[in-house]
């Protein structure tokens, strides 16, 4: 099928016919297919099932620094985990706290405790300044933008380029406006458009100008060894880049085993300069006695290092590259050449970002959910749930089965013809 955009009157019409007699079609098969949250399929946690096995009564819970993993302790977590993320990001054990099975706790609390107490950096908390704002480059994480709404953080929308944040507004941003204080950041194979940040942009976000002296970055590295290829995109050390910039506390770095391991029983860390990680250890310890410590032991023995961590991730590839692939089969069968949708393809993460034609994301959402496929909400890649262009759709092709997924697919494509068919018709 060629440019629809190029169809007149009458063709649209027949088209358009042809499009809802087959949707009716579909919606009489009572489909009921889920594509909204990133999740590991069962045949992914299948793979960490030996974790379970990793501890015993005869194991020993005695570990460095004579830690009983079995007692309080430890509020920051066992040296043994920080010295295993630190292969993973690539940084000192000493600038790692590990926290719980959520890297998204972390994030709140680090924001939660800079509203109450300010950073290591501030002179007053940001919960006593008479308004905060967030850069939040979109489409995004719709997490992170609930973090925002929930705690009266005002979130100022950037546009995500093909290499990062757009740096020209970013920069001119925080070199104007002291009540910015943050901005978002997922850097490798970013959510929801499996962007990898380019090293000019991990450098001018170390290097540039803020007025506020305690703006943070909030670095999500949530996929970063989560690679679809053999040839995984390369991300640039940001602590590091802070630091050579002399910015050392400026970033907050999280990441965790949640799309590693089991998502529901894995462990998160945050890294950062070590003067932040001191300052927020005296916090945190007001907070907890000592994190799961067997969890942490586990995971220490069953993941073991860097090399073995990428063999068991290869794994995970093996299983939803596939996924991936006939997604984007899909959609170019369907679609490629109508110039009624873009997207992306991410070589790592966990979506695919789909753009439709403005000012139809939110009904093609309601008519796939209508014909039993639910996707994640129109607009929550953007602030408050509003896209501007009502044009953006994440695809989270894992969940699924592939006979599943394939039918989803092709029902979102239908969808996406029906809506954009109506559409050029009313513009005729």
């Amino acid at each position: 099928m060629t440019d629809l955009n190029t169809w007149n009157k009458s063709e649209l019409s027949e088209l358009y016919k042809k499009l809802d007699a087959k949707y009716t079609e579909v919606k009489g098969r009572n489909l009921s297919l889920d594509m909204s949250r990133g999740k590991p399929s069962a045949e992914q946690l299948d793979l960490s099932m030996g974790l379970l096995d990793i501890l015993n009564s005869d194991s020993p819970i005695h570990v460095e620094e004579s830690i009983d993993a079995r007692n309080y302790g430890s509020v920051d977590g066992l040296i043994e985990t920080k010295k295993l993320f630190g292969q993973i990001l690539d940084v000192n054990q000493h600038e790692i706290i590990v926290g719980g099975n959520s890297s998204l706790t972390i994030m709140h609390d680090a924001v939660s405790r800079s509203l109450l107490l300010g950073t290591v950096d501030s002179t007053t908390p940001w919960g006593k300044l008479p308004k905060v704002k967030f850069l939040c480059p979109s489409p995004g994480y719709d997490r992170h933008f609930a973090i925002c709404e929930l705690l009266g953080i005002e979130m100022v929308t950037v546009d995500m380029l093909e290499d990062g944040p757009d740096m020209d507004t970013v920069e001119e941003l925080v070199k104007n406006d002291e009540a910015i204080k943050g901005i978002w950041c997922v850097p490798k194979y970013s959510n929801p458009e499996g962007i990898t940040y380019s090293d000019e942009v991990v450098d001018r976000l170390a290097k540039m100008e803020t007025k506020a002296n305690d703006f943070r970055i909030f670095w999500d590295d949530a996929y970063t060894v989560h690679h679809l290829t053999d040839e995984p995109d390369v991300l640039k050390n940001i602590l590091t880049a802070c630091k050579d910039a002399n910015h050392p506390n400026r970033v907050f770095i999280f990441a965790s085993t949640s799309k590693v391991t089991f998502p529901g029983s894995g462990i998160s860390v945050l890294a950062s300069s070590e003067e932040n990680i001191n300052f927020i250890k005296k916090q945190i310890a007001t907070q907890t006695i000592g994190p799961d410590k067997l969890n942490q032991l586990r995971h220490v023995h069953f993941l073991k290092d860097l090399e073995t961590i990428k063999q068991h991730m290869k794994k995970h590839a093996e299983i939803i590259k596939p996924k991936f692939d006939m997604v984007l089969e899909v959609l170019e069968k369907q679609l490629g050449k109508q110039n009624i949708a873009s997207w992306n393809e991410p070589n790592g993460g966990y979506f695919i970002s789909l753009n439709t034609l403005d000012g139809c994301a939110t009904e093609v959402v309601k008519l796939a959910s209508e014909a039993g496929v639910k996707l994640t909400p129109a607009g929550a890649t953007f602030p408050y749930g509003k896209d501007p262009s009502d044009r953006n759709i994440r695809i989270a092709p894992t969940f699924p089965t592939l006979n599943e997924l394939q039918t989803a697919i092709e029902v979102l494509c239908l969808c996406i013809q029906l809506v954009s068919t109506n559409k050029l018709l009313q513009n005729q």
